[in-house]
């Protein structure tokens, strides 16, 4: 990631801003950060994940959905990260919405470049909003998922998940930790 040197910015500036850009970003502490290039691995990644997800919710039947690598999350009025891939239940959002107000689950797909930002500040940020009951970290090269839970009393659980099902809930959904890689080479 790279950051932008100029003034810091608040959320309900950066967003139309970022819209408007060639470049995907996110504001960390004010700063607007453009994402990194990805390579082939992680873009696979993102895109098994989210048939992963996709079928979770139709199997489920719950009023949830996934929306990939577009929409921003805003932490408070200085933060906003757009993650890989998030859901969120209840109404479906406008078609042109750039921000999901009350995600259940946000997904980050790890590469050399975010690693730090991923497992620590995300971390953070994502468990200021109260909606997220779930932060998924996925490392394509380890072909495992790091799986952040909301407990009571503000205590967050983290399990590392190489084979079998996860399972979120809430909203209900349980997903095979395998459907998130390409099969192994052999």
């Amino acid at each position: 990631m790279v950051a932008l040197r100029k003034e810091r910015m608040m959320v309900n500036d950066f967003l139309p801003w970022a819209e408007q850009q060639p470049e995907r970003w996110e504001l960390f502490d004010g700063i607007p950060t453009a994402m990194s290039p990805e390579r082939v691995i992680y873009g696979d990644t993102k895109y098994r994940a989210a048939r992963a997800f996709d079928a979770a919710i139709a199997k489920a039947r719950v009023q949830c959905r996934f929306v990939l690598d577009s929409a921003a999350v805003r932490i408070d009025v200085r933060n906003s990260y757009q993650p890989d891939l998030l859901v969120y239940c209840g109404e479906p959002l406008a078609g042109d919405a750039i921000e999901v107000p009350a995600p259940v689950v946000v997904v980050e797909v790890l590469s050399p470049g975010n690693a730090l930002t991923d497992l620590r500040d995300k971390l953070q940020g994502y468990f200021r909003i109260a909606s997220i009951q779930h932060y998924l970290v996925v490392d394509p090269d380890k072909r495992l998922v790091i799986h952040h839970a909301r407990g009571s009393d503000d205590r967050t659980s983290t399990r590392i998940v190489t084979a079998g099902q996860i399972t979120l809930d809430p909203p209900g959904l349980s997903l095979s930790v395998a459907d998130f890689f390409a099969p192994a080479a052999t």
